[in-house]
């Protein structure tokens, strides 16, 4: 379980941790207001179809900023950080395959790398906890779990890849406010894109996710599903370029800006 210390840090505070090794874990309730972003660095040369992909893909991957190659510090959301050392954990694939997780990506930088942050659902857990509706994966210090599904992106360059969706238990009664309160963060995932039978998207066992932790789901309770970021994972599969990394699943890149300035009033 998350201490209030830690929840009550700034984004600049806890990468500051995480840049000193004292912190590698999840970041879900992690410096409660501030933006967390998922991240995918690519070779220059890979740039412009993933740029594309966001484009057409707006739900999975709402782009925050893109950094120029090379640039390790974004200049928009994070200015005194290094995206080479301020994440809790990476996840660095060669060929579409992953070799390795890493606490950071110092030795595989090279300077016609460009790094892409996209909004995380993260963002909006806190006006979700303010309105009072508990998150389970916080409530029960796990990973949020995240499923590969049936549903088609938008191809690019013949890239065909299945979104990958996060999930999170919420009572029936706090449906219509879930809705409301995640729909005014389109750039964090927006409003949910499936509500109810997992199968009917394309998740055999709910108790099996493609990444994270199941969770609890109690009887007064429905499964509800946005998209995610975590589709980048499916994306660079398929991609197969010689060098791609992440960020490690639920741990990502907490940034200045905060959620409120990402909210559509």
């Amino acid at each position: 379980m998350l201490s209030e210390e830690l929840k009550n840090l700034s984004g600049e505070e806890v990468r500051q941790l995480i840049r000193e090794g004292k912190w590698r874990d999840a970041t879900a309730g992690v410096a409660s207001g501030f933006v967390q972003a998922n991240i995918l660095i690519l070779p220059r040369k890979y740039v412009s179809d993933f740029m594309l992909f966001c484009i057409r893909n707006p739900k999975p991957c709402a782009l925050i900023e893109v950094l120029d190659p090379g640039v390790t510090s974004p200049v928009n959301s994070c200015r005194n950080s290094d995206i080479r050392f301020d994440i809790p954990k990476y996840r660095v694939f060669e060929n579409g395959r992953m070799v390795a997780e890493e606490t950071d990506i110092a030795n595989y930088w090279r300077e016609d790398y460009v790094s892409f942050l996209m909004g995380c659902s993260y963002t909006f857990e806190n006006a979700l906890i303010n309105s009072g509706i508990s998150i389970r994966h916080i409530e029960e210090g796990k990973k949020v779990p995240l499923y590969s599904t049936n549903i088609a992106c938008n191809s690019v360059s013949g890239i065909d890849v299945n979104m990958v969706v996060s999930m999170r238990p919420i009572p029936y009664k706090d449906l219509t406010k879930t809705i409301q309160i995640t729909s005014k963060y389109p750039s964090m995932h927006g409003a949910p894109i499936h509500i109810g039978n997992p199968a009917e998207i394309g998740i055999e066992d709910i108790n099996t996710p493609f990444l994270g932790d199941p969770v609890t789901i109690r009887e007064n309770e429905v499964p509800v599903f946005w998209a995610c970021g975590g589709t980048v994972y499916n994306y660079v599969e398929k991609l197969k370029c010689s060098l791609a990394i992440t960020h490690a699943p639920s741990h990502m890149y907490i940034l200045d800006v905060k959620d409120d300035d990402f909210r559509e009033y």
